[in-house]
């Protein structure tokens, strides 16, 4: 595949949570190509060392669930990295249930990690973008950020938050050089769509094929997307050419509606 364009970021500090694997890596290796500062977060310190390996980024492990952690993961990442400029909320999860199956215990992990885990990045990382009068807040989403799917209400009632945290966010920072913006995938070929493949397995006797087949067709393409479409709308939300964009969900998802 040919590099993408480069982008705006050299030297500025990029934290990026969720960085040990799937889009996280992708996003992190992206921006490593392209001069940034890179800290990646994750819970597993082992995935976070390999992608710290390969970037040169600083693997802090987090909890973005807990806003203690997050707030002292930035602060050990100021350390060596100055303030944050860009801050992409990535860290999420899906649970696959039927409704009258879910608790509710199921219902707030998926807020928690997948919408409070978002705000957590952001609320710790406004300081630095204020003074700075420039900064990027990005989350990864979801089409189900935008539409519902079957058996998984919660990680779509989660994403549905994230996009209008992410709207309402925009026009709150619209006047300090700030944008706030949500890329919003299809299925995307990484370990948790190996998940979903899997439950599907599960609980129905289908073949991997077929799962992966009813999955797919979710896409007019009929296909998955690839982590590296998604880093690259990231580093196109991360320039300066994108001055304009803000309180979008930008869908990358095959003309999915």
């Amino acid at each position: 595949m040919k590099d993408f364009p480069e982008v705006s970021v050299i030297g500025k500090h990029v934290v990026i949570s969720g960085g040990g694997s799937g889009v996280g890596a992708e996003i992190a290796a992206q921006f490593s190509r392209r001069g940034a500062a890179l800290t990646i977060l994750g819970r597993r310190e082992s995935n976070l060392q390999a992608v710290a390996s390969a970037t040169g980024a600083a693997p802090i492990v987090c909890d973005v669930t807990d806003e203690k952690s997050v707030k002292s993961a930035l602060a050990a990442a100021r350390e060596i990295h100055g303030p944050v400029a860009i801050a992409v909320a990535n860290a999420g999860g899906a649970i696959s249930k039927p409704f009258g199956s879910m608790s509710a215990g199921d219902f707030s992990s998926m807020i928690d990690v997948n919408a409070l885990g978002v705000f957590n990045l952001w609320h710790a990382s406004l300081a630095d973008m204020r003074e700075h009068k420039w900064g990027r807040m990005l989350a990864i989403a979801s089409s189900a950020g935008l539409k519902g799917y079957p058996y998984v209400a919660g990680y779509c009632a989660a994403k549905h938050a994230v996009i209008g945290l992410t709207r309402a966010l925009a026009l709150e920072l619209a006047r300090t050089g700030i944008t706030v913006n949500a890329v919003c995938p299809g299925f995307v070929d990484t370990p948790m769509l190996e998940k979903s493949i899997a439950n599907i397995v599960a609980t129905t006797g289908k073949t991997v094929e077929d799962a992966a087949r009813i999955l797919q067709s979710n896409n007019p393409m009929n296909r998955f997307i690839t982590t590296e479409e998604v880093a690259a709308t990231v580093m196109w939300l991360a320039d300066n050419s994108s001055n304009s964009i803000n309180g979008q969900a930008v869908s990358v998802n095959g003309g999915e509606l």
